[in-house]
């Protein structure tokens, strides 16, 4: 299995930030690597959607978890590996430290995680500065 992860500190409550998260239509207003997403139905486990990066194909996403205003949980299927994505939000104080991390599993994780991961990696700085952007402002 292939994973790494990403934090940020941000200056509000994590009730905030999660309201962010449940606005999966809008996750491109503060995710820079987002060119659109959606979901079918209420922001519970075992909801639907899809998701286009902006650097490759529309796929169909799952959210497998949910704690509210604490985190969630995304999965994708690629050809033989799980891509999961979890989402949590720590309060410190008067703050949030958010943490987003991605793993992939199965046969091909190796595979997807240097070519899919690869430019996860790279922009998931961008996306948390753009969360911390988007709820502090």
């Amino acid at each position: 299995m292939s994973s790494f992860s990403e934090e940020i500190t941000v200056n509000v409550n994590p009730e905030r930030i999660f309201t962010l998260y449940e606005d999966v239509p809008n996750w491109k207003q503060w995710d820079t690597d987002v060119t659109s997403s959606s979901i079918s139905g209420p922001f519970t486990a075992g909801a639907i959607g899809t998701l286009k990066p902006t650097k490759g194909p529309a796929t169909k996403i799952e959210i497998v978890s949910v704690e509210k205003n604490k985190s969630f949980t995304v999965q994708s299927s690629l050809p033989l590996c799980t891509m999961t994505v979890e989402h949590e939000l720590f309060p410190v104080q008067s703050s949030t430290r958010v943490i987003h991390r991605i793993s992939f599993a199965g046969p091909l994780s190796f595979f997807f995680g240097w070519v899919v991961g690869s430019l996860i990696r790279k922009g998931l700085p961008g996306t948390l500065r753009g969360l911390k952007q988007a709820v502090e402002t």
